[in-house]
Order: C-alpha cells, then sequence, then structure tokens
C-alpha cells in the first residue's frame, strides 16, 4: 500500500513541477514575441491617428512596458487563487472563456481518442494475428503511410472531397451559419464534428495499431499459445483467451499517453475547419498577444495532456511492478 502511494505522490508532484515549467516556457515565449498587440489588434493606421493619451491608455490595457517578471509573478499569484484573468480579446473571464471552448472540443477529442483507439487496437490484433498474409500488409502498409501523413493535409483533403466535392458535409464551424443558438440541434452540432473528428481519428489510429500488432506477434510466438496452437484452440479461442488479455492492458496505457497527440493534432484541425474550439482559441489568443487566455489554454490543456500521462504511468505501473519501486522507467 505505501509503495502504491508512494509511486502516486511521486507522479503527482512530477506533474505539478511540469505545468509550473510549461507556464514559465509559455510566458517567457510570449514575452520574446515580436508581435506588436496594439498593431496586431488596433491595427497601426488606427495608432496613426490616436493621440498619445490614448496610445497610453491602449500600451496599459494591454501590459506593454511591464517587466515580463512582475506580469508572471502577478497573473500566477491570480492563478493559484483561482482567477485567471480577463481575455483582452474577448472582455471576458479567461476561465468562462475556456469552458466554453472546451466544451465544442470536447466532442472532437472524446469521439477521435475512442474511435482511433477500438479501430487501433482492432486493426493491430488482427494484424499480428495473420503475421505475413496480405491483411498484414495491407494493415502495416496504412499505418505507415497515416503516419507519415500531415494532420493539417488529411483535413484539407477530407474537406475538398466531402464537403466541396460531394457537397455532404458542411465546409466548417461547428453550426450552422445564421442559426439561432436556442434552433441548433445535436445532429446539426454532430454533422459539423464528422470531418475533424473523422480527421483526428484516422491520425490516431497508427501508433496504437503498430503497438497491437507487435505485441499480438509476440504474444502468437509464446509457449502458451503454441501449446494452444496444438490442442486444436482456433485463431478465435486464442485471441479470446490469450490475446486480448494480455495485449489489452499495453494499449490502453499506449492510448491515455496519446491524448497529447491528439490534443496538438486538434489544433491545426479546429484551424482548418473553423471549428470553435480549444485549438483555435489558442491560435487566435497566440495572434493577437492575448497573454491571459494563452497562458489559461496552455495550462489547462497541458494540465489535460500530463493526466492522460499520469493515468499511462499508473497503468504502466500496474502492469510492472519495478516501475513502481523505481526499476524502471517510461
Amino acid at each position: 500500500m505505501k509503495t502504491h502511494m508512494f509511486f502516486l505522490g511521486k507522479q503527482g508532484i512530477r506533474m505539478l513541477l511540469l505545468l509550473v515549467c510549461v507556464s514559465i516556457a509559455a510566458f517567457f515565449l510570449v514575452s520574446v514575441s515580436p508581435v506588436d498587440p496594439l498593431q496586431a489588434n488596433v491595427g497601426q493606421a488606427a495608432l496613426g491617428s490616436m493621440s498619445p493619451e490614448q496610445i497610453e491608455k491602449l500600451e496599459a490595457y494591454w501590459g506593454v512596458g511591464e517587466p515580463p517578471v512582475q506580469r508572471f509573478l502577478a497573473w500566477a499569484s491570480d492563478f493559484f487563487r483561482g482567477d485567471m484573468g480577463i481575455s483582452l480579446l474577448y472582455r471576458r473571464p479567461v476561465s468562462g472563456v475556456i469552458a466554453e471552448k472546451f466544451a465544442n472540443s470536447i466532442w472532437l477529442l472524446a469521439i477521435a481518442w475512442v474511435v482511433s483507439g477500438v479501430l487501433g487496437f482492432c486493426l493491430g490484433a488482427l494484424s499480428g494475428m495473420k503475421q505475413g498474409t496480405w491483411i498484414d500488409r495491407l494493415v502495416k502498409g496504412y499505418s505507415l503511410l497515416i503516419a507519415s501523413t500531415p494532420a493539417f493535409w488529411l483535413a484539407l483533403v477530407l474537406l475538398m472531397v466531402f464537403a466541396v466535392w460531394l457537397k455532404i458535409l458542411p465546409v466548417g464551424l461547428s453550426v450552422p451559419i445564421g442559426m439561432e443558438a436556442a434552433g441548433v440541434t445535436l445532429a446539426d452540432r454532430v454533422r459539423h464534428a464528422i470531418l475533424p473528428a473523422l480527421t483526428l481519428s484516422i491520425t490516431g489510429v497508427s501508433n496504437i495499431a503498430l503497438h497491437t500488432r507487435e505485441k499480438m506477434i509476440d504474444i502468437c510466438e509464446s509457449d502458451y499459445v503454441l501449446f494452444a496452437r496444438a490442442r486444436g484452440e482456433s485463431n478465435w479461442s486464442i485471441f479470446k483467451n490469450h490475446g486480448f488479455r494480455n495485449a489489452i492492458l499495453p494499449a490502453l496505457t499506449l492510448q491515455f499517453a496519446s491524448i497529447s497527440e491528439i490534443f496538438g493534432g486538434s489544433v491545426l484541425v479546429e484551424e482548418i475547419f473553423s471549428y470553435p474550439g480549444l485549438g483555435q482559441a489558442a491560435v487566435t489568443a497566440g495572434i493577437g498577444s492575448d497573454v491571459p487566455l494563452l497562458l489559461g489554454i496552455t495550462v489547462i490543456s497541458a494540465a489535460i495532456v500530463f493526466g492522460g500521462n499520469l493515468i499511462a504511468n499508473i497503468l504502466y505501473g500496474l502492469v510492472d511492478p519495478r516501475i513502481r519501486r523505481g526499476g524502471g522507467s517510461l
């Protein structure tokens, strides 16, 4: 019991330190960014027509000229008290903006995570059971091709085929254009989420499929499976009694660790499909130098990613007790 508590405490402290490092790095990168927040949000022509007093007020609003360390300490102090600040672009609390955008993104992330995990495991298990056959070559070729395909390129191809040529799915956004919020149905939201979710699902299949394939090959070449084949067990019986139980937990841990890939891919995918989620809000905040919103999104996103990695580490610790004792590393 003490070993389990020590392992969980160690992982929790590690996650907290990583969040602190991420916030410091994000703030440093924003501080050295060449983007002028006044020109980016007001425009050079509008600045030229303003009085020095108006420009001074804008500089005070955007925090221009304040020491970076002072701004970071002030932000960190408020953040630890639960106040993420006010978004400079949306003129709303950062927590409210993140909650609204994340409610849209969770559709894509959840669907893509589940579909890519289930499909990747099934394809990998089938490929490993059929090693050397045309099915194995097809799955392996598909996985290697998808692994080398950029998510934004695949998104553009799906957009061109299904939205432009076939016209069976919407081009973008999360709801129909011009429709009031009260009139938007669940079917409308699902229909607008199909292409972004499909893009993330396809790109997330390859890693889990290739990993499960290798694991299943090792299982099929083990002594207990060879003995089961000698007794006349069918492939389905071998998979059900031996393959599934031994392959599912490593695949599950890898799937939790892949949250970072799906989350990172959603930034580009949401931007291409103009989907108003957390990824697009991060791009908007970065271009507009909205430091409070950008830092809030960065910390929350990092917490979600590190949370997935924490679950993966815990599952690895359950599989291999040496990791809990410090005898192994990830």
